[in-house]
């Protein structure tokens, strides 16, 4: 469980949001899209406590968090398998034959196997995105954050990294948030869609509804168009 209640945020004397309020279910995933700068990534980051709010609370119902950063955040110094033993032995104190049973499992689960020795810039970025959601679930965790996980990738590419996700957070039971601007890949992942966008949280239905929406600034965002609410006031 994810329960935010009247979250503000702000840099210097300007507020990226504020009295944002939000709660997702055990288990459920729930994807949140926006345009660019609307503080989608400072709100993961407040979640997961990377950074603290200036306002409001934060509640999670599971002390083990699993996030993919949107630049995967990787080691460049450590092979594949030796950035998945590093969260094992730091957070979980996991070493030895243990450890490297729990790597090996979850580099097959996700493609990567007999990619151990490798570096991360030895990796595709497919390769380099699954790595990443490895590394994030490694650790077993009840609330997975994804922050644009399928960010430059072609379009096949994406589509089937959503597809793993999907397939994984499923195996593990966990509760999923993602960041995304990619709206198909919305569609694909999540049990609810909301939009934050001019410092406010819309919508919150299936994919199935959102793609139906009359709100104009989710149907804008989601079809691209040039003129509505977003765009009001912009040269």
């Amino acid at each position: 469980m994810i329960k935010i209640q009247n979250i503000a945020k702000k840099f210097d004397d300007r507020w990226i949001f504020r009295n944002l309020n939000l709660e997702i279910k055990d288990q459920e995933s729930v994807a949140i899209i926006g345009p660019s700068g609307s503080g989608k990534s400072v709100l993961m980051k407040v979640i997961c406590g990377l950074l603290q709010p200036d306002e409001g609370t934060v509640t999670l119902g599971h002390p083990e968090i699993g996030m993919l950063f949107q630049k995967n955040a990787l080691f460049d110094s450590f092979t594949v398998e030796e950035n998945l033993l590093f969260p094992l032995k730091e957070r979980l104190r996991i070493e030895g034959l243990a450890a490297k049973e729990r790597a090996a499992n979850l580099l097959k689960a996700v493609g990567l196997e007999g990619s151990e020795n490798l570096y991360p810039d030895e990796l595709s970025g497919g390769m380099q995105k699954r790595l990443g959601i490895a590394r994030a679930l490694i650790v077993e965790p009840k609330i997975l954050l994804y922050d644009e996980p399928t960010a430059g990738l072609d379009p096949i590419t994406s589509k089937m990294i959503a597809q793993l996700i999907r397939e994984l957070k499923t195996q593990v039971g966990s509760t999923l948030l993602v960041i995304t601007n990619d709206v198909q890949r919305a569609y694909q992942l999540a049990d609810r869609i909301f939009l934050l966008a001019q410092g406010k949280l819309s919508g919150g239905q299936p994919p199935a509804d959102i793609k139906a929406t009359s709100d104009p600034a989710i149907r804008q965002f989601i079809y691209g168009l040039k003129e509505g609410p977003l765009t009001s006031g912009l040269a």
